[in-house]
Parts: structure tokens; sequence; C-alpha cells
């Protein structure tokens, strides 16, 4: 193997590359990156339950195929400073020259890497990339970090009627995002967590406008700017959340999401390890209030202007679960929609109709 080609466009390759990367003790070759070079180059890595496969324009002067430990070689490019880079493989080993530096990194066998899938054959679907980026975000810390519930510990993605939604839920609290779509094939998938925040670094660092997802029972892919995501999918059925949703509240309060955000990060510092706030909100006083307190630190209680209709209502919240939905939201004012007592609350943008947030309240 011998390629020619500039620092910019590999570095960038391989960084995308190393976050798959496997560290399987049992199989040292997922903790590489495999160069497959014939009339393209290819930069391909795994770890099993998830491939990524960038395609780079290079010179390419010998064809073959080489596998060297990803830490190594991005650590590698990083330190050289001029654009014009050389590859080569020599004795079964990686050299890397540029003007005035010469790297030898041993490989391992390259016949040792797990044969990539050639994505899952079907006809794509083409998706804005920045829309699916800001779908996978904007829902993302809904999960559960656990899979002992695989259904919870992934992202829910449906795709019918002329509009995407992302969902995710870890049962205490829910988030949903719509997004436009022209497609007008019906898919409906269940991404691991893990594997959804790796997708989203590559939509990140891709430049195409568009991206081409596939999908079939077992796994999906997404495609754009020579690079090919692939990974499995949950085999399971995401809870029926519109049952949930309320259909009416028994009070309303629509507040400035800088003044809501503000009002809980200093609830935050006074709500001691558990984290709880208490909301007030007495429609007829027109007070909307924040407590918190900690036998540690002392307590607070802060109000902020807020146009509120309906009941009185006492409630308490994990801290975490109001505020972790406030950067998804597009617009500068919010809505809360109380439901009554121990019932759950949910929170839109005033003119953002294309997120919803639940979240249940705690019991005390």
């Amino acid at each position: 193997m011998q390629i020619a080609t500039t620092k910019e466009k590999i570095l960038n390759a391989v960084l995308l590359a190393e976050r798959i990367t496997g560290k399987k003790e049992s199989l040292p070759v997922l903790s590489c990156i495999l160069f497959k070079v014939e009339k393209d180059v290819s930069i391909q890595a795994t770890n099993l339950e998830a491939s990524i496969e960038i395609t780079i324009p290079s010179e390419v002067e010998e064809s073959g195929s080489i596998a060297v430990p990803a830490s190594v070689l991005s650590q590698t490019l990083r330190s050289i400073s001029v654009d014009k880079i050389k590859f080569k493989t020599e004795d079964n080993n990686l050299i890397i020259s540029s003007r005035g530096t010469r790297t030898l990194i041993k490989a391992l066998p390259h016949e040792e890497f797990p044969k990539l899938s050639g994505g899952t054959g079907k006809k794509g679907i083409h998706i804005a990339r920045l829309e699916l980026l800001n779908g996978l975000q904007s829902v993302s810390y809904a999960a559960s970090p656990s899979m002992i519930r695989p259904e919870l510990g992934s992202i829910f993605v449906s795709i019918r009627d002329g509009k995407i939604l992302c969902v995710a839920t870890d049962s205490f609290r829910l988030a949903e995002k719509s997004i436009p779509a022209s497609s007008k094939t019906d898919i409906e998938l269940l991404i691991p967590l893990k594997h959804a925040q790796e997708l989203a670094h590559v939509l990140e660092h891709i430049s195409s406008d568009d991206v081409e997802l596939t999908a079939d029972e077992s796994q999906m892919s997404v495609s754009g700017s020579g690079a090919r995501y692939t990974s499995r999918v949950v085999d399971s059925t995401f809870p029926n959340y519109k049952e949930i949703l309320p259909k009416k509240f028994e009070t309303e309060a629509t507040v400035l999401k800088s003044d809501f955000a503000e009002m809980l990060r200093k609830a935050r510092v006074f709500s001691g390890n558990d984290q709880h706030v208490g909301l007030h909100v007495y429609p007829a006083k027109k007070i909307f209030s924040a407590t918190a307190r900690s036998s540690d630190v002392g307590e607070m209680s802060d109000s902020i202007d807020a146009a509120i209709t309906g009941e009185d209502i006492d409630i308490n919240f994990h801290i975490g679960y109001l505020g972790d939905c406030l950067a998804s939201i597009e617009s500068d004012s919010i809505n809360l929609g109380f439901s009554g007592a121990g019932k759950p609350l949910v929170i839109r943008g005033v003119s953002d109709a294309s997120f919803t947030y639940l979240v249940m309240p705690l019991n005390r």
C-alpha cells in the first residue's frame, strides 16, 4: 500500500473512526483502524455493534490493506505540522512520512479485522443532515443510560406522515422532537443511546446538506460526505407514550426561558444531594416561585414574572429533569402545563410546536 493525501482529510477521517473502535482484549484488532486501498482509500473501524467507513480523496500509488492502532495513528497525525503526508507499508508495518518526519507504526494482522456490513441493501430516504442531528440531540438526554430495558435505553425514530419523530424516555421524563420530512417511506426504529450519540458526532463532522438513511429489522445505516455509519437497532417495542400525554391542564404558566433557567441554577446550589426543587404556582396571587433547601447549604425562595391561569399547585421535581430540556427549546418563552398534584408536567416552547417534554413529579 502506498498513498499520498493531506493531513486535514486523513486526520478528520481518523478522528471520526477512532470513536467507533472497540476495546475487547480478546480481539485487539478492534482497537485498530483499517486502511483499505484499492481505487480509493477507505478507512474503517468497528466495535462489532457499530461501524464506520470513510472514503477520502488520495493519490493511490499502490493498493493494499493494513490495520494500525487508532490512538497511535491519531496522535501521530496531530503532531505533523505540514499538509502533505505519505503512507506506505513496509515489512507489514505502516510508514508515515512528511517533510522532515518519518514514523513507523506497528501493525496488526489486517486479515483479523471484521468485515463490515455493506448496509441494509434497501433504498434509503434522504433527510437534511442538520435536522436529523437536531432531532437526536433534542431528546438523547431523556433516554436511560442502562440497557436493562432496551426500549428505554434507545432513541425511537419514526418516519411517517411527512415528519420524523425522535423520542426518548427513561420512564421519569420524555422528550419528543418533530422534524419535517418529504419522504413517503414509513420507518420505525430504536437506536441504542450509545449509537445515537456516535451517529450525532458523525453528523456534526460531515459536510453534506442531506444524508441517506436506510434501515431493516436488525440495523440502520446513515451515509453522507463519503462516510457511512452503520449500527444495530433494538428489536423491541417503544412505549405508547401518546397515552400518557395529558389532554388538559389544571394550571398553566408562561415564563421567559432565561428567567426559569436562572431560577433553577440558583435552586441547584441549595438543593443538596437530592437535587429537589419545589414549584409553587398561585394564579390568584400572580405568584410563580421555586424553593430549595439543604441542611448543609441553606435555603432559597425565588419568584419570577409569569402569566398564569388555573388552580393553585405546589409540586416537587428533580432539578436536572426540569433543566435538561431547556437547550432543546428554540423559543424565548416556555409554557408549563401542570396536570395536578402527582401528575406530569408538560413543557413546550411558546413558538416552538416541534418539541414536547414531559416530566414526572417527585412523590413528596
